[in-house]
């Protein structure tokens, strides 16, 4: 899972993303509360755990503004806040699972584990055929069908629409898609996720009339998201 940590205090961060590395997550930490804020607008995560005591803007205050804004992404507090009102306040703004430090190892991944269970990430298995509008999509035998009739991709091109497929509606960012499809952890080379959309777009003819479209979001990525027939234009 890709998972976003806010926590300002260096050696239980080095911990933790010790542990998460170990388990085969990959994770992106900040110490403060604007610097993450900076972070969610950049990236799209799966999981999201936060600390409540950190600099600038409290873990709470961006669970708050995340929510706000519609974010639906898994957040995981872990804290030293013990008190109920404390837990309760966290899981009535929207947190969906609480743990009280110091953090356990075990615990930790199997709370990580759950919540990407719940959320539809991590550990779950894509299903092998998967019918979509006019696309079939079969992960088994590694093709795609617009149609009826077998589209020729690359390998890369199909890894790539093959995540979308799996992720409608989610928002990837650039570098997501980089990490999940290339095994390249850095945003640097993101023009290469832009050649291969506009391929796929093209190629599995992925517009409005067809009832899907990949979206671009600016300065952010991409999501593969339905069109109503009203807002096919």
């Amino acid at each position: 899972m890709r998972i976003a940590y806010l926590e300002d205090d260096a050696a239980q961060a080095e911990m933790v993303r010790h542990w998460l590395a170990e388990a085969g997550h990959t994770c992106m930490h900040c110490t403060n509360g604007r610097e993450f804020m900076v972070l969610m607008r950049r990236e799209t995560f799966d999981l999201l755990l936060l600390d409540w005591e950190v600099p600038d803007m409290s873990g709470r205050a961006v669970l708050d503004e995340l929510r706000a804004a519609g974010n639906p992404v898994p957040v995981l507090f872990a804290t030293q806040r013990d008190d109920e009102a404390s837990i309760v306040g966290a899981l009535s703004s929207g947190a969906d699972d609480y743990m009280v430090k110091p953090i356990r190892q075990a615990e930790l991944l199997a709370r990580i584990t759950a919540l990407g269970r719940r959320a539809g990430v991590g550990e779950v298995v894509p299903q092998t055929v998967q019918e979509l509008g006019p696309w079939v999509i079969d992960r088994g035998r590694r093709t795609i069908t617009l149609d009826g009739e077998a589209v020729k991709l690359t390998d890369k091109d199909f890894e790539l629409a093959s995540y979308l497929f799996q992720n409608v509606g989610k928002l990837m960012s650039r570098s997501h898609l980089l990490e999940k499809v290339w095994g390249i952890m850095s945003a640097i080379e993101s023009r290469t996720v832009d050649v291969h959309i506009s391929r796929i777009r093209r190629s599995l003819q992925i517009r409005p009339e067809r009832g899907y479209r990949i979206k671009t979001i600016y300065q952010h990525g991409y999501r593969l998201e339905p069109v109503e027939e009203q807002g096919a234009a």
